[in-house]
C-alpha cells in the first residue's frame, strides 16, 4: 500500500519535448515540405543570381560586353549581348566555340556563374535583368562569367537520398538550439527527489510515534519536489500538507489537527494518498508547461468527444485567478497590496473595462506567495469573443512608504507600480476554449511593449514569477467555428456616392496608415464600406474599422474580403500588422503575397519574421508560406536561418523562433546544417577576436589581432571554406592576414579580408563589428534599397551605392567594404583641419582620380544623381549623426552614407540644441561638384528637379514604407518603438500634399540645407575630436595627386625650373605655373602644371614633416591689388622659382622625401598638356552660363484643375550679368492679362546673386471659368531687385493660353524676351 501511493511514475523522452501544439503544428508542416523536397531538391543547391526586372534595364537599346570563360578556352570570349537576351542565348553563343557540333548539347546542362561569386545566373532571364549585371554596369565594372557545366558544379548544400530516408531530427534539431528556455530540473535529478520522497512516506507510514518529525521529513521532501518544478504549491499540495502535524518546515494551518487522528495507519495512508495525488497532478501540469525532458506515465486527460460551439455558449467568461508563485524574497519590504488586472483585448482593441482582484499580502506556506483565490468574471459572453481574444493579466503593488514618513500622507499619493504582465490566447490552436490549470510566467514590467504583447508566457527566465489561473472544465469542449462568409455583398461604385462623400473618404484614405484613424474616419469609413471595392489599397483601413470581430460580425466581413479585388503584394502587408490577429484576413494577406519573386521577398523578409510575433498560433499561413520558400530556394534558406537566429536573442518570442528554426533546419539537408554550423562557429570566433581587440590597450591590439588571426587561420585549415553570413554567394576559404587591421574608433572594428574560393575573384573585404546593434543599420539600408528599387522601376535610376550589412547577433555583425572609396573627412583634410569650410575639396578629387574630361563628366554625373538620392532617402528616414566621416565619395563620383547609429529623427544633443541643425546633408562643396564651380549652374536645376522627382515617386509609396516600419515596431530597435518613430515618417512624407506642393517643400529644405553653417562647424568639429585617432606613422599625401611617388620609382630630380606661367579657364579663372623637371639618366626634360595653391599645399604639408629651418621660405600669399592678376602672377613666377630650387637643394631627408618627388612627378593632367600652352579658351559650355540666348530661358508648369490655374515657377537659366558686372538678384512677377487695374500680380521670392535661380514655387489663379481661359494671356516679367533704385527687368514673356493644352499638364522651357536691362 505504501510503495502503492508513494510511487511517482516518469518516462522519459528523448531531448526538451516540444508544447503539444507546436508539436502538432510542425509535423503537419513537415509532412508538405517534404512533397516539395523532391522538387527542391535539384534547385538548391545553388545560389541564384538575384533577378530584378525593370525597364531601365530591359531595354532593347542597351548592350552590354560580357567576357566568359571557360576551361576548354585559352583565351577568354568577349560578346556585345543585348540586355534582354536571355541567358541560354549566351550560353548557346559561347558553346557554338567550344563544341563543334551541339546536336546532342543541351543547353540546360550548363550554366554561367559570375567570376569571384558562388553564385549562377537564371537561364530563362534576360541578362540585364540580373542585379549583378546592374552591379556591374552601375559602377562600369566589367562583366565576366564563366561557363560550366551543372554536373561540375558543388553540391554539397543538396538535400540527399540519405537526408530523405532519415528519420525526422526535429526533437534533436530543438534541442541543438541556443537554448533560450532554461531547464529548471532533469529528470534524473527529478527522480532523486522522488526517491527521497518515497523513503520518507514509507517511514510515515511504518512509524509508530514520533509523527510530527516524521510528517516534518515528509514536508522537507515535497518542499524539495515543489522547489525543482518552479516552486510552485498548488492548493490541493497546500490543502493535503494541512493535513500532517505542525512543523517548521512550512507556516503552520490556522486549525491544530489532533494527532490521535494520524495514529490509525489508515488515515496516514489518506493523507499520503491526497498528497501524492497532487503531487503528480503538479507534475503533469509542469510538464505541459515546461519544455521538460520526461512526461508522466499516467495518462493524461482524455479527449472530450463532446463539442459545444463557441457561439451558441452564451454564459459569461469567467476563471479563477489562485495566487503568484516565486515571488522575490525582496518584494516582501518593498512592496503591499498587491493585486491583479486583468483585460481582454483584439488586435490591441480592449474589448470590455478591465476587472481588478482584491488587494492581497505576501502568504508563506512552502514558499511566499500571494493568494487571491478569486473568480473573475467578465461581463462579455462567450459567444461575443472574437476567436483570437487575448487575456492580458497586469501584476500591481503599492510601494511601502520609507521610514520616518507620514504614513497617512505617503497612503494618500502612493502610486501603484506595475509589477509584471502576461499575455495568453483564450482559444488555444484547436480553436478550443481554454479549460483547466494553467501556469503562466511574467514578463518583467520594465520589458513591456504594447506591440508585443503576443509573446508566450515567460519561462525563459529561470526565477520569473508565476502566475496559477485555473479555467473552468467541463464535459464538453466549447469550439470555435468559422462561419462561412455571406452569400451576397453589395458592391456600389465609388462615384456613386455624393461628392462631399467622396471627398471625405478621399481625405481619409490619404492618411494612408490606419495609426492616425480617428473614431469619426473608421465611423464613416464602415458605413460606406461597399463603396470602397474600386480604391483596392483602402481594405487595411476599412477593416481596422469594423466594429466588433465577434463571430456573428464574421459572415459580412468574410464576404467583403472574399469579394475584395486581389491587393498587390505591397498593400497586402498591411493585414500583416498585429492589429489583424483574424486568421481568414492573415490567410487572405499571406495568399496575395504569394506570388512574390524570390528577389521581392527577400526585400521583405525581415518584416514577414517580425510579422510571425503577431501570429496568434505557430501553425499559421504565414509560417508555412515562409516555411515552403526558403525549402525552394537557397538565398531566402540562408537569410531566414539568421533571422531566425536573430529572433533567439529576442526572449519574449524565443520559443516560438526556436520551434520555427528546427523545423527549418530538418527540412534542409546534412550538408545546409553543417554549413550553417560552420557560419555560426566562424561568426563566434570573429566576435571573440573583436571583443579581445576592442577591450585591450591601444599598444597591444596588434599583437592580439594577430594571434587572434591564426585561430582563424585554423578554422579554415579545419572546415575548408566556409560562405559569409553576408551573402551565401560569399564563399571564403581563408584568412589574408596582411590585408586586415582595425579601425580607430571607439567601437574597434576590424577590416577583414578573406581569400576567395573563386580563384578568378578578388579577395572579399568585410568590416566586423562587436558592441555595435547593427539590426538598425540592416532596416536603414533596406529602406534605401526599396526606395533604389522604386526609382529604378520608375525610369529614375539614382545610381545609389547599396552595401551589404547583417547582424549575426546582438551586438555583433558584418558589413561589406566599398572598394574605391574615401570618406568626405579625409577628402576635406588634404586641405587641411579647415577643408570642411572649403568649396574646392569635393571638386579636386574626383578631378584627381578622373583626369580625363569624358571621366570627369561622368563622375560629376553619377555624383549629382547618388547625391540627389541620399538627400531624398536620409531626409524621408530621418538619419541623424551625419558628419563627414559616415558620409563617403567613390573614386566614380557615387556618394553614400554610411553608419546609421541614429535615426527616425532622433539626434545627438548638445544640451537642448540638436547636432543635426539642417534637414539633410548638403553643403557648398557638394553644390561646388553640381554647378562647376561657385556660381550657380542650371545642372543645379536638373539636381533640384532629380531631388524633387525622387521624394515624389517616395511620396507614392509612403504606405509601403508605413506598412514595413510598422511591422518592425517590436522588433526591439529603440528608435523604432512606438507611433511617434513611425509618425515622422509619416510627416516627412507629407502624403496629404500635392505633388507641386511637395515640390515646393523639397525644394525649400534643400535651400535650408544649403544655407546651414551648422552642418560645415558639425564637420570641422569632427575633424578635431578625429585627431586624436590619427596615427603618427600616417602618411601624409598631396590632395591633387592620386598616388604617391618615390625617389626610386621616379628617379632622382637633377634640375628644376619654372618656365612660364599660363592663364586658365576652367575649372576656374586664374594661373598655373609650368616647371619643367629634369631627372638623372632621362633625356628628355618632363613639364608639369601647378597652381599656387598646389605650391602652397606642398609647404604646408612639408612644414609638418620637418622644421622650418630645414626648409626655404615660402612666397606670401597676401598681395596688394587683384590676386589673379597678370602682375601679381609674374612676381610669383620669380619666388616660386627660387623657392623650388632652394628644396631640391635643401637638406636630403628633405629633398628626397616622397611629397617632393609626388609634387614633381606628372599628373594626367601634364601628361595630357604634354608641356605645351593652353589655348585660353573659355570652359566647356556646361559649366559656364550659356552665351547667345538674350534674356535666357524660365521653365514653368502650368496646369488647370477645378477653375483653378496653376503656374508652377520651376527654374530660370542663362540670365545676364547686370551693366556694373555683378550677378543679379531675380524674382519673377505674373499678370494675368487682360488686367486695367493690376490686380492679377503675383510674385516669387527673390533668389540673390545668380544668373541661374530655382524657384519651385505654386502661384494659383482661383476662380477662372474654363471658358475664359481662351481671352486670357500670361505676363511673365524676370526682375532684378535693386533696393533703393529700380528693378532692373531682366526679360519677358507673353504666353497665350489659348495656345495650351491645359487639359493635362503642360511643362517646358520659355524663351525669355530681348528687353534686358531695361529700368521699370
Amino acid at each position: 500500500m505504501a510503495r502503492t501511493a508513494g510511487f511517482l511514475p516518469l518516462r522519459w523522452a528523448p531531448g526538451p519535448t516540444p508544447s503539444p501544439m507546436a508539436m502538432s503544428c510542425l509535423r503537419s508542416q513537415r509532412r508538405e515540405m517534404r512533397k516539395l523536397l523532391h522538387f527542391a531538391t535539384c534547385w538548391i543547391c545553388y545560389v541564384w543570381s538575384a533577378v530584378t526586372p525593370s525597364p531601365e534595364h530591359l531595354g532593347d537599346e542597351v548592350n552590354l560586353k560580357v567576357t566568359v570563360l571557360c576551361d576548354s578556352l585559352r583565351e577568354p570570349l568577349t560578346f556585345t549581348c543585348n540586355c534582354s537576351s536571355t541567358v541560354d542565348l549566351l550560353i548557346y553563343q559561347t558553346l557554338c566555340y567550344t563544341h563543334d557540333e551541339l546536336r546532342d548539347v543541351d543547353v540546360g546542362d550548363f550554366v554561367l556563374k559570375p567570376c569571384g561569386l558562388e553564385e549562377f545566373l537564371q537561364n530563362k532571364h534576360a541578362l540585364g535583368s540580373h542585379e549583378y549585371i546592374q552591379y556591374c554596369r552601375k559602377f562600369d565594372i566589367d562583366i565576366r562569367l564563366q561557363l560550366m557545366e551543372q554536373k561540375t558544379v558543388r553540391s554539397d548544400l543538396a538535400r540527399t537520398v540519405n537526408d530523405d530516408q532519415s528519420p525526422s531530427t526535429l526533437n534533436y534539431l530543438v534541442h541543438l538550439q541556443e537554448r533560450p528556455v532554461k531547464q529548471t530540473i532533469s529528470r534524473q535529478a527529478l527522480s532523486l527527489l522522488f526517491d527521497t520522497y518515497h523513503n520518507e512516506v514509507d517511514a510515515f507510514l511504518l512509524a509508530d510515534a514520533d509523527f510530527p518529525l516524521k510528517a516534518d521529513r515528509v514536508v522537507q521532501s515535497v518542499k524539495a519536489i515543489c522547489n525543482a518544478l518552479a516552486a510552485v504549491e498548488t492548493p490541493e499540495i497546500t490543502s493535503a500538507l494541512n493535513q500532517l502535524p505542525p512543523c517548521s518546515s512550512r507556516m503552520q494551518p490556522k486549525i491544530q489537527k489532533d494527532l490521535t487522528v494520524l495514529a490509525v495507519r489508515e488515515n496516514r495512508e489518506k493523507v499520503v494518498e491526497a498528497l501524492t495525488a497532487a503531487i503528480l497532478d503538479l507534475v503533469e501540469l509542469y510538464c505541459n508547461t515546461f519544455n521538460a525532458d520526461f512526461q508522466t506515465s499516467v495518462p493524461g486527460s482524455r479527449k472530450h468527444d463532446l463539442v459545444q460551439e463557441a457561439c451558441h455558449f452564451s454564459g459569461p467568461l469567467a476563471f479563477t485567478v489562485y495566487a503568484t508563485h516565486r515571488i522575490p524574497i525582496t518584494w516582501a519590504t518593498s512592496y503591499e497590496d498587491f493585486y491583479l488586472s486583468c483585460s481582454l483585448s483584439h488586435g490591441g482593441k480592449e474589448l470590455c473595462s478591465p476587472l481588478q482582484t482584491r488587494r492581497a499580502h505576501f502568504s508563506k506556506y512552502l514558499f511566499h506567495l500571494i493568494i487571491w483565490d478569486q473568480q473573475i468574471c467578465f461581463p462579455v459572453q462567450v459567444n461575443r469573443l472574437p476567436r483570437e481574444t487575448l487575456l492580458c493579466v497586469t501584476l500591481h503593488a503599492l510601494p511601502i512608504p520609507p521610514p520616518g514618513s507620514s504614513s497617512e500622507a505617503n497612503k494618500q499619493r502612493r502610486v501603484p507600480e506595475a509589477l509584471g504582465w502576461v499575455t495568453t490566447p483564450l482559444f488555444n490552436f484547436r480553436q478550443v476554449l481554454t479549460c483547466g490549470r494553467k501556469l503562466l510566467g511574467l514578463w518583467p514590467a520594465t520589458q513591456e511593449n504594447p506591440s508585443a504583447r503576443w509573446s508566450a508566457p515567460n519561462f525563459h527566465q529561470p526565477d520569473s514569477v508565476i502566475l496559477q489561473i485555473d479555467f473552468p472544465t467541463s464535459a464538453f469542449d466549447i469550439k470555435f467555428t468559422s462561419p462561412a462568409g455571406d452569400k451576397f455583398s453589395p458592391r456600389y461604385e465609388f462615384g456613386s456616392l455624393r461628392e462631399e462623400d467622396q471627398h471625405v473618404l478621399k481625405n481619409i484614405m490619404q492618411k494612408e496608415s490606419l495609426y492616425w484613424l480617428t473614431d469619426a474616419d473608421r465611423k464613416r469609413l464602415w458605413e460606406k464600406r461597399y463603396y470602397c471595392h474600386s480604391e483596392v489599397s483602402s481594405l487595411p483601413l476599412v477593416l481596422a474599422s469594423a466594429p466588433s470581430w465577434e463571430w456573428a460580425c464574421l459572415p459580412d466581413i468574410y464576404a467583403l474580403l472574399k469579394q475584395w479585388t486581389p491587393m498587390n503584394h505591397q498593400d497586402a502587408l498591411g493585414l500583416l500588422h498585429a492589429t489583424f490577429p483574424d486568421q481568414e484576413v492573415r490567410r487572405m494577406a499571406v495568399q496575395w503575397i504569394g506570388s512574390l519573386s524570390d528577389a521581392e521577398l527577400l526585400d521583405y523578409l525581415p518584416q514577414l519574421v517580425q510579422a510571425l510575433k503577431y501570429e496568434c498560433y505557430l501553425d499559421s499561413p504565414l509560417v508555412r508560406f515562409l516555411l515552403k520558400r526558403a525549402v525552394s530556394d537557397l538565398r531566402v534558406t540562408h537569410y531566414f536561418f539568421w533571422l531566425l537566429k536573430d529572433g533567439l536573442k529576442d526572449s519574449q518570442f524565443s520559443i516560438r523562433y526556436q520551434y520555427l528554426l528546427a523545423a527549418l533546419l530538418c527540412c534542409c539537408g546534412k550538408g545546409l546544417r553543417e554549413e550553417f554550423n560552420r557560419q555560426c562557429w566562424l561568426v563566434n570566433t570573429l566576435a571573440r577576436l573583436a571583443q579581445q581587440v576592442r577591450e585591450a590597450a591601444p599598444s597591444a591590439r596588434q599583437g592580439i589581432l594577430r594571434t587572434g588571426l591564426e585561430e582563424v587561420g585554423q578554422f579554415f585549415a579545419l572546415n575548408g571554406s566556409c560562405r559569409l553570413p553576408l551573402s551565401p554567394s560569399l564563399l571564403v576559404k581563408g584568412i589574408v592576414s596582411r590585408d586586415c587591421s582595425y579601425f580607430n574608433s571607439n567601437a574597434v572594428p576590424l577590416k577583414l579580408s578573406f581569400q576567395n574560393v573563386d580563384p578568378l575573384g578578388e579577395n572579399i573585404r568585410v568590416i566586423f563589428k562587436c558592441g555595435d546593434d547593427l539590426r538598425q543599420d540592416m532596416l536603414t539600408l533596406q529602406m534605401i534599397r526599396i526606395m533604389s528599387k522604386i526609382w529604378v522601376q520608375e525610369g529614375l535610376d539614382m545610381r545609389m551605392v547599396i552595401f551589404r550589412c547583417f547582424s549575426t547577433g546582438r551586438g555583433r555583425g558584418m558589413v561589406e567594404m566599398i572598394p574605391n572609396s574615401e570618406t568626405l573627412r579625409k577628402i576635406q583634410v588634404e586641405h587641411g583641419v579647415t577643408g570642411s569650410f572649403k568649396d574646392r575639396p569635393l571638386a579636386d578629387w574626383l578631378q584627381k582620380h578622373n583626369p580625363g574630361e569624358d571621366e570627369y563628366e561622368k563622375a560629376v554625373e553619377n555624383f549629382i544623381y547618388s547625391c540627389a538620392g541620399c538627400c531624398v532617402a536620409t531626409y524621408v528616414l530621418g538619419i541623424c549623426d551625419r558628419h563627414n566621416d559616415n558620409i563617403m565619395l567613390k573614386t566614380t563620383g557615387h556618394m553614400f552614407h554610411i553608419d546609421f547609429g541614429r535615426f527616425l529623427g532622433h539626434a545627438q544633443m548638445f544640451g537642448n540644441i540638436k547636432r543635426d541643425r539642417a534637414p539633410f546633408v548638403f553643403t557648398s562643396d557638394m553644390a561646388y561638384v553640381i554647378n562647376g564651380g561657385d556660381k550657380p549652374s542650371s545642372r543645379f536645376h536638373d539636381f533640384v528637379d532629380l531631388c524633387c522627382q525622387a521624394y515624389n515617386l517616395i511620396r507614392k509609396h509612403t504606405h509601403l514604407f508605413l506598412n514595413l516600419l510598422g511591422l518592425m515596431l517590436s522588433c526591439g530597435i529603440p528608435e523604432l518603438s512606438d507611433l511617434d518613430d513611425l509618425k515622422y515618417v509619416y510627416d516627412a512624407l507629407r502624403p496629404q500634399d500635392t505633388e507641386a506642393n511637395a515640390t515646393t517643400y523639397f525644394t525649400r529644405l534643400i535651400e535650408s540645407s544649403l544655407g546651414s553653417v551648422a552642418t560645415k562647424l558639425n564637420f570641422f568639429i569632427h575633424n578635431l575630436a578625429q585627431m586624436k585617432f590619427t596615427g603618427s606613422d600616417d602618411r601624409l599625401t598631396l590632395s591633387f595627386a592620386p598616388r604617391t611617388y618615390t625617389l626610386k620609382s621616379s628617379g632622382r630630380i637633377s634640375d628644376v625650373f619654372l618656365c612660364r606661367h599660363e592663364k586658365i579657364f576652367h575649372p576656374n579663372k586664374g594661373y598655373i605655373y609650368v616647371v619643367k623637371v629634369m631627372r638623372e639618366n632621362a633625356h628628355e626634360a618632363t613639364y608639369i602644371q601647378r597652381t599656387f595653391e598646389e605650391f602652397q599645399e606642398l609647404h604646408n604639408k612639408l612644414r609638418l614633416l620637418f622644421p622650418s629651418s630645414l626648409l626655404p621660405s615660402f612666397p606670401s600669399r597676401f598681395v596688394i591689388g587683384r590676386p589673379r592678376g597678370e602682375a601679381v602672377a609674374e612676381r610669383r613666377r620669380e619666388e616660386l622659382n627660387g623657392y623650388i630650387w632652394h628644396l631640391i637643394h635643401a637638406a636630403p631627408e628633405v629633398a628626397e622625401c616622397d611629397l617632393v618627388y609626388t609634387f614633381f612627378h606628372p599628373l594626367p593632367r601634364d601628361e595630357k598638356a604634354a608641356g605645351t600652352s593652353p589655348a585660353p579658351t573659355p570652359s566647356d559650355g556646361s559649366w559656364a552660363r550659356p552665351v547667345g540666348k538674350v534674356g535666357g530661358e524660365v521653365k514653368l508648369s502650368i496646369s488647370y484643375k477645378n477653375n483653378k490655374l496653376f503656374i508652377m515657377v520651376m527654374h530660370i537659366r542663362g540670365l545676364q550679368l547686370l551693366q556694373d558686372g555683378n550677378d543679379p538678384d531675380p524674382y519673377v512677377k505674373i499678370y494675368l492679362l487682360p488686367d486695367p487695374q493690376k490686380t492679377t500680380k503675383k510674385k516669387t521670392k527673390v533668389a540673390r546673386k545668380t544668373c541661374n535661380p530655382t524657384y519651385n514655387e505654386m502661384l494659383v489663379y482661383d476662380g477662372i471659368p474654363k471658358g475664359d481661359l481662351q481671352q486670357r494671356e500670361l505676363q511673365l516679367s524676370v526682375l532684378s531687385e535693386q533696393g533703393f533704385w529700380e528693378n532692373v527687368l531682366l526679360g519677358e514673356v507673353h504666353i497665350r493660353l489659348r495656345e495650351l493644352d491645359l487639359a493635362q499638364e503642360k511643362t517646358g522651357w520659355f524663351a525669355l524676351g530681348s528687353r534686358s536691362h531695361e529700368t521699370l
